[in-house]
């Protein structure tokens, strides 16, 4: 294929942006600004920080952009006087209006972690597990002026393995999201793309991931608790309440043990887990944190506050 060198922009924000930033600079094509979200505060001192992509251009010495908005025709204009051929975007954080998808040559390339049109939207990676999806992957989209409604120029699969947490899976998809990045971009530069519209009939929505939405109801069944587990750690991590106190649960596994007591009963403890009663089998609980704690397993929970989690008391308000 003829090697056609782009002049690009990307604009990213968190982790999951960087491996594709990364592989962008070890490329031969041109990085001329790099766009990300204000300093934002963070930690206990709330001391303004960087982004993850913010750090890595500035190590690399690229030049940096922060506006608040592109809606601001200043700052449109600014992006007009870059010139570059394509803008590489993956979890900016701002909205690109309709002026702005139009000032590249070849207008701007989402990077999404989703099979398109399969969760569109703001949390794909943790609505997919919470779904029981066996398969996600990234898409390479043109964008428009839609929420994730592009067509599609590249895809690749990606398999989501039954024990996979959102940040096991974070760390592939950004992974492939820089491979499927490096793929797509000589197609684009030779017009050799093979542009395909969604399907709008088969999307679905992956609305923002709210605090409130990692209660456990007990009375679910013990592989949607398990699956509602895995999509919340690292945040918001789920959680119930046991003694009036709210217990975080980092992990657990499944068993195929039958219960009879009410959902939510702790049935058995030990070194080995919890064993509570949820909507058809027991669930094994094996690391929580206590208001104030860390992360513990429940070998080392039960050393110190083995009658809390006593046999017989139950999970819930």
């Amino acid at each position: 294929m003829k090697r056609n060198l782009l002049k690009i922009i990307f604009a990213g924000t968190p982790e999951i942006a960087v491996p594709s930033l990364q592989a962008l600079i070890n490329s031969e094509h041109e990085i001329v600004a790099v766009y990300t979200k204000p300093d934002q505060p963070a930690g206990r001192g709330q001391k303004l920080t960087a982004s993850p992509i913010k750090q890595l251009a500035v190590a690399h010495h690229l030049p940096v952009q922060q506006p608040i908005s592109l809606r601001d025709a200043n700052e449109q204009e600014l992006l007009r006087r870059w010139q570059v051929d394509i803008m590489v975007v993956i979890a900016y954080g701002l909205i690109l209006p309709k002026t702005v998808l139009a000032i590249p040559r070849l207008g701007c390339i989402n990077i999404h972690v989703s099979l398109l049109p399969r969760w569109r939207g703001a949390a794909p990676i943790q609505h997919a597990i919470l779904a029981g999806d066996k398969t996600t992957g990234i898409t390479i989209m043109q964008m428009d002026e839609g929420l994730d409604t592009g067509p599609i120029l590249y895809q690749l699969p990606c398999p989501i393995h039954p024990t996979d947490t959102s940040q096991q899976l974070h760390d592939r998809l950004a992974e492939l999201g820089a491979k499927a990045l490096l793929t797509t971009l000589p197609h684009i530069a030779n017009n050799t793309c093979q542009a395909k519209p969604q399907n709008n009939a088969d999307a679905c929505y992956a609305k923002k991931i709210e605090k409130q939405d990692a209660e456990i109801n007990w009375q679910n069944n013990a592989e949607i608790i398990d699956r509602q587990i895995r999509a919340f750690n690292p945040w918001p991590i789920a959680y119930s309440y046991l003694n009036e106190q709210t217990i975080r649960i980092w992990q657990a596994e499944l068993t195929q043990t039958t219960r009879s007591q009410p959902a939510g009963t702790i049935v058995h403890a030990n070194k080995k887990g919890i064993e509570v009663a949820t909507g058809n089998y027991l669930l094994r609980l094996l690391a929580l944190q206590l208001p104030g704690g860390r992360s513990l397993s429940v070998s080392e929970l039960l050393n110190s506050k083995a009658e809390m989690f006593a046999v017989g008391k139950r999970f819930g308000k």
